[in-house]
């Protein structure tokens, strides 16, 4: 970890995926985990207020660790019954094929270096009844939008630690063999469309 990432850009990301609207969103997805439950890159742990009991045993997987005080304030005021951390890639998941319930990512597909390889690793590991429950951005339908969001991409990756503006989320899910059971295209109010072309929904096998 640098400076930058230690003191600035996980920071400010924390600060900035934790409003109100965006909260919605999280609860939304993650109140339906139940089970045995995976969170692909869950960062700073924002989301764990919303995990309830019903969830037996949520691992939570990032490849880095960001403001670790602060992820065990959340991980000792989460509801669900046991939760463990696992410090590595979603490309390689350390767990066996039709381990999990539920698998979570919110705003995780944008920054994952190879996402094909990740969201198989998701299909694998997931139970044949299993769910991917999920809120990413992504590339937006309009073309005109979307030319803006391939223009400043690499000034995205830069000063976002590899964050992409302009990947199709819906269709990376469906090109790794999900199933897409529902999918909504919201936009968040007050702030930019080029970053706030969501894709939250549900997928399964």
């Amino acid at each position: 970890m640098s400076l930058y990432s230690d003191y600035c850009f996980a920071p400010l990301m924390d600060w900035l995926l934790s409003g109100a609207a965006i909260n919605e969103l999280r609860q939304r997805v993650v109140e339906p985990a139940a089970g045995r439950v995976l969170e692909i890159g869950f960062g700073t742990g924002l989301n764990l207020p919303f995990y309830r009991p019903e969830v037996t045993s949520l691992t939570l997987l990032d490849s880095e660790q960001l403001l670790p005080a602060r992820v065990k304030r959340r991980m000792d005021a989460c509801r669900a019954r046991h939760v463990v951390t696992t410090q590595t890639t979603a490309e390689r998941l350390p767990f066996e094929s039709a381990t999990f319930d539920s698998v979570v990512s919110t705003f995780t597909l944008c920054t994952i270096p190879d996402v094909t390889a990740a969201l198989a690793e998701v299909r694998r590991v997931l139970k044949p009844a299993g769910r991917f429950l999920f809120a990413e951005h992504g590339r937006s339908d309009s073309r005109s939008l979307a030319r803006w969001q391939d223009r400043l991409n690499p000034l995205q990756q830069w000063w976002a630690r590899g964050c992409n503006l302009n990947r199709p989320i819906e269709r990376l899910i469906r090109e790794a063999g999900l199933s897409i059971t529902n999918l909504d295209r919201p936009t968040l109010p007050g702030m930019p469309r080029l970053v706030t072309e969501l894709y939250v929904g549900t997928a399964t096998l």
